[in-house]
C-alpha cells in the first residue's frame, strides 16, 4: 500500500504490518485482484509470516485491513522499502480514496488486538508539543478505560524517519460500544481541548465476521482461516435449527401458537444466534489444534481437522434423516 507508519518495537520479535485503505466502488474486483497478486509476492519475501485480508464491511468497516505479519521489525521495514512493494503501490494508487494508512504493530505487546472491532486513530502533533499531548493522552485513556465495553487499548509514538503519526488501538468489544464511545460528549470535549496541538486527526474501524466466536490466543494476530470458522459455525448451527423447527418452531410456535412462518423462523433465527454464542467457542476451544496448527505439519493438521468436521456433518445428516 501506499504509506510508511509504525510503532516502536524492540528486538527480534514478531511485527504485524496494519493497513487500512479505501478503494472506490468502482474499483473494487480490480482491486481484490490486485491484493490477490500481492499476497503472492509477500509470500516469498524473505522474513514473511502470514498474511490475514479483510474485505470492506459496511457500514461499520468501509476500508480494506490487511494484517500482514513478519518475523522482525527489520523484515518488515525490508518489505515496506522493496522495490517489489513499491512497484505494486505505483499500480494501485488510482484504485484508492485519499491515502491509507500503514502501521507497524509489536506483536506479543500489551494493550489491544485488531479484534473483535477496533478503531485505530492517528494523530499528527503540532512540532513541540509532544509533552502537552503526552499528558492529554492519559486524560483520555482515562476516561475511555471506563467505557461500556473497553477491552484493552495501545499507545505508540512515532517512528523518526519513518512516520510522523502518534497512533492508538482501541479495542471494544461491539461495534455500538466503540460508536458509543466515539460519539460520547466526554470524548469530543477532550477532542476540543487537544484542538491546540493537533494538526492531523483521524480514525478508522476495523471488525472481521466471526472472531467474538474464537478468541485470539496470546502471540496470535490474526484470527483463524475463514473457511474454518465457517466450518465450525456450520457444524453447530444446523442442528440447532434441525432441532429447534422439528421441537418447536412447527409443533408449538406454528401450529400451537399459530405463529406465521416468517415470525416463527425470525424467533428461530434470534434462538440460533443466541445459542451459537455459547456453542461455537466452546467447540473452537477443542479444536483449536485445528483452527490454529503449530509445528512443521500445519498441512496435515488441516486435512485431518476439514475430515473430522466433514464425518460430523454426515453423522448429523444420517442421524436427522431418522426424524419423522
Amino acid at each position: 500500500m501506499s504509506g510508511e507508519g509504525g510503532m516502536a518495537s524492540s528486538g527480534g520479535e514478531g511485527i504485524t504490518i496494519i493497513t487500512q485503505t479505501r478503494v472506490r466502488p468502482e474499483a473494487a474486483d480490480t482491486f481484490a485482484r490486485w491484493q490477490d497478486e500481492t499476497s503472492k509476492a509477500i509470500a516469498a519475501f524473505p522474513g514473511f509470516v502470514k498474511q490475514t485480508v479483510m474485505s470492506p464491511s459496511p457500514p461499520q468497516q468501509v476500508d480494506w485491513v490487511i494484517l500482514q505479519r513478519f518475523a522482525s521489525e527489520a523484515t518488515a521495514m525490508a518489505w515496506l522499502k522493496s522495490e517489489v512493494r513499491l512497484k505494486r503501490v505505483a499500480g494501485v494508487a488510482p484504485m484508492l480514496v485519499g491515502v491509507d494508512d500503514v502501521h507497524l504493530v509489536h506483536d506479543g505487546g500489551p494493550g489491544a488486538r485488531p479484534a473483535p472491532v477496533s478503531a485505530v486513530i492517528s494523530t499528527r502533533i503540532k512540532p513541540g508539543h509532544e509533552a502537552a499531548y503526552r499528558q492529554w493522552e492519559q486524560r483520555i485513556a482515562a476516561a475511555q478505560s471506563k467505557a461500556a465495553g473497553f477491552q484493552g487499548y495501545r499507545f505508540e509514538p512515532p517512528i523518526p524517519g519513518v512516520q510522523d503519526d502518534w497512533l492508538a488501538i482501541l479495542r471494544f468489544d461491539t461495534e455500538a460500544n466503540l460508536q458509543a464511545w466515539l460519539d460520547s460528549p466526554e470524548r469530543q470535549k477532550l477532542l476540543q481541548d487537544a484542538d491546540a496541538f493537533t494538526q492531523e486527526f483521524h480514525a478508522r474501524i476495523a471488525r472481521t465476521g466471526f472472531d467474538q466466536w474464537f478468541p485470539i490466543e496470546a502471540g496470535d494476530t490474526s484470527p483463524p482461516a475463514a473457511w474454518k470458522l465457517n466450518m465450525v459455525v456450520l457444524l453447530f448451527l444446523y442442528p440447532i435449527v434441525f432441532l429447534f423447527g422439528a421441537w418447536v418452531q412447527t409443533p408449538l410456535l406454528m401450529k400451537w401458537g399459530r405463529i406465521p412462518f416468517w415470525l416463527a423462523l425470525f424467533i428461530g433465527n434470534v434462538v440460533s444466534v443466541a445459542l451459537l454464542n455459547y456453542l461455537v467457542p466452546w467447540g473452537s476451544g477443542r479444536l483449536s489444534w485445528w483452527l490454529r496448527p503449530v509445528g512443521s505439519s500445519p498441512t496435515k493438521a488441516n486435512l485431518t481437522g476439514a475430515a473430522l468436521l466433514v464425518a460430523l456433518y454426515v453423522l448429523s445428516l444420517l442421524v436427522f434423516s431418522r426424524f419423522p
